[in-house]
């Protein structure tokens, strides 16, 4: 894979540090995850984050275990963390000398004259369950002591000091925090006393409730008297009788089944073998079905997502079998014709008019790719099912239009398209009529059930006429004065001109309605492409916002109003192949991207102004995944 690390520059300065974010998932949605500098930036940071019924109900247990040397009758605090007044103490960051992702899994190396310290952690895949490691390389005798800081409270929230206190109880070799998760270690020593005012810095600048206190449980020591000497300490949760291996084992483990991860996918390069691994952390199991998590820290599963990032999460890195398992999973979610959008919110929601369709392309994509005509066999009447209701008309003002056979939606208060950010309950895009990029994949998903019916000999149904009114109706309605195509038509203000990505569907999908021509191109090239993906909107266009910050409203307000998206590159990557275009080197920026915010992973979104800074979540499953593919492609 490609080579992370960072030296005392970065290591020993917060700001920097603190902007580089590391990830360890365990297979089920929950994760380890933190900065290089050590210091928690978002209240989701910790060392276990535990997954709960859903991929996004998750629970911070162990927040932190603050390592504390003593060498030569002086006590060194290697721990960093940020208080409400402002101050940073201890500031172990300015000890760190080096910190390297290594096969997926995060190392750091303090100095303290000539003692060196270095931390080595990893999670136990399929269970929640983390190992961490401290091993003495240069130096000693030393004492180390591990203070571990607790919580257990919602991934989203905060807990405090006057709340209901935080139940510990003893156990062989630690404690047993809230009857949800066990410490072990060496020499445990029992504390109990509350850090109050520990403050996330990415929160304030996002708006949020930036200020929590943690639990300082006990402490777990060991004297470390030459090199090669270690620490170990395993938190985890679920069956707390089932102890995991010891911790040097599970790394091992971990560092073992990456380097499985990444020989299964056949890379081509260092950046293929790095991407491969970064889509595995977006594959999850929920009891025996696999799923994807939209993005990490804080999404659990979206159908769209899913199905955007489908093949190349799990078809260019040849996870075949696993996918065959998700599409039929998620065809069980089918009703009305439509593929449910997210449990996320506590309950299942439909509210997607793309979702669905998404899911027809990834049904044709795998088949085509795999020639799994079983599968095209047993899903074909779900998706004759699908066409014949979106004829008759779905939920949300969702049905094709008898007039021209294209499909229209829309409701009042919803925002259904991909652009689904509202502010207060009031969308910003609600894109109401026939958005572009739906009747491109109505279009796509209408001859892809052609070619599933072909294949196996079977039923098409409704599709083939469905799909003949569509395309006609389809390539004299968009098409735009302005030399690109209209981004929706049939709109309760009329049709809408705006310079948008989403016009790139309508070329660059495999049953696409049309070629792009080098003038809608030009514009595209000059008007949206940055080096990390598409923006939204385009500069000039009325209501563009260059900045995708500040609080919830600011940054719902921008997401689709000019910020940046890396998932945009796979389609317009494809439009230019078809085209016989330059893409202008556009991989190159991202790939770059790969060591700058999520380490080793591509980020949700970026500020549509230079330099482009990320935002949102910096480890998103669609971005990784059309990096994948149309990197392998």
């Amino acid at each position: 894979m490609i080579p992370i690390s960072f030296g005392p520059q970065v290591c020993g300065a917060l700001t920097e540090g603190a902007a580089r974010e590391w990830l360890v998932p365990d297979g089920l949605g929950g994760y380890a995850m933190g900065t290089v500098s050590g210091l928690r930036t978002r209240r989701y940071h910790g060392l276990l984050m535990v997954s709960g019924a859903t991929a996004a109900a998750r629970t911070l247990a162990l927040a932190s275990l603050d390592p504390v040397l003593t060498v030569g009758g002086d006590e060194v605090r290697l721990g960093v963390h940020e208080w409400a007044s402002s101050s940073v103490a201890p500031a172990g960051h300015a000890f760190l000398e080096r910190f390297s992702l290594i096969d997926g899994l995060p190392r750091w190396r303090w100095r303290v004259g000539d003692v060196v310290l270095e931390r080595e952690l990893a999670m136990v895949y399929g269970r929640p369950a983390v190992a961490v490691v401290h091993r003495l390389l240069a130096g000693g005798p030393v004492r180390l002591d591990l203070q571990a800081l607790c919580t257990w409270r919602d991934g989203h929230g905060e807990r405090g000091a006057g709340g209901p206190a935080l139940g510990v109880e003893p156990a062989a070799g630690g404690a047993v925090i809230e009857n949800a998760y066990r410490l072990d270690g060496p020499d445990w020593r029992a504390a109990g006393t509350w850090w109050t005012g520990v403050h996330h810095r990415e929160e304030a600048a996002r708006g949020l409730a930036a200020d929590e206190d943690l639990f300082h449980a006990g402490t777990f020591g060991a004297e470390l008297r030459e090199p090669g000497d270690v620490l170990e300490v395993r938190a985890w949760a679920g069956a707390l009788g089932d102890t995991p291996p010891p911790a040097r084992e599970v790394i091992s483990a971990a560092r073992r089944r990456n380097r499985a991860v990444v020989a299964a996918a056949a890379p081509a390069d260092d950046v293929d073998a790095t991407l491969a691994l970064a889509a595995d952390a977006f594959v999850v199991r929920t009891g025996s079905t696999p799923d994807v998590v939209a993005g990490y820290p804080w999404f659990g599963a979206w159908s769209r997502d899913t199905m955007i990032a489908y093949e190349g999460l799990l078809l260019t890195t040849n996870r075949a079998e696993e996918g065959r398992r998700l599409l039929l999973g998620y065809a069980a979610t089918l009703s009305e014709g439509m593929l449910a959008n997210t449990a996320d919110t506590g309950s299942v929601e439909y509210n997607t008019v793309d979702g669905t369709l998404w899911f027809l392309h990834a049904v044709a994509r795998h088949v085509t790719v795999t020639g799994d005509t079983d599968l095209a066999e047993e899903l074909l009447p779900a998706l004759r099912d699908v066409v014949d209701a979106h004829l008759r008309g779905t939920r949300y003002g969702i049905r094709v239009d008898p007039d021209d056979g294209l499909l229209t939606q829309g409701a009042a208060g919803e925002a259904l398209t991909w652009m689904d950010a509202r502010v207060r309950g009031v969308p910003v895009t609600a894109r109401a009529g026939k958005p572009v990029e739906v009747n491109a994949l109505w279009i796509n998903g209408l001859a892809g059930i052609v070619d599933l019916a072909r294949r196996t000999r079977g039923d098409a149904g409704a599709a083939p006429a469905a799909h003949r009114a569509a395309l006609a109706s389809f390539r004299r309605r968009f098409p735009a004065p302005a030399g690109w195509l209209y981004d929706v038509v049939d709109g309760p203000h009329g049709d809408d001109a705006s310079l948008r990505p989403n016009q790139l569907l309508a070329w660059s999908l495999p049953y696409a309605p049309m070629r792009a021509d080098a003038r809608a191109l030009r514009a595209i090239s000059k008007g949206l492409l940055t080096p990390i993906g598409l923006r939204s909107l385009g500069p000039r266009e009325m209501g563009f916002l260059g900045e995708h910050r500040g609080n919830s409203d600011a940054r719902d307000g921008a997401y689709h109003m000019g910020t940046v998206w890396p998932w945009w590159v796979g389609p317009f990557i494809d439009t230019c192949a078809k085209s016989a275009v330059s893409d202008g080197e556009l991989l190159s920026g991202i790939e770059g991207h790969l060591t700058e915010f999520g380490l080793g992973s591509v980020t949700e979104t970026a500020d549509g102004e230079p330099p482009h800074s990320a935002t949102g979540c910096p480890f998103q499953a669609w971005s990784v995944g059309e990096l994948v593919r149309v990197r392998r492609c």
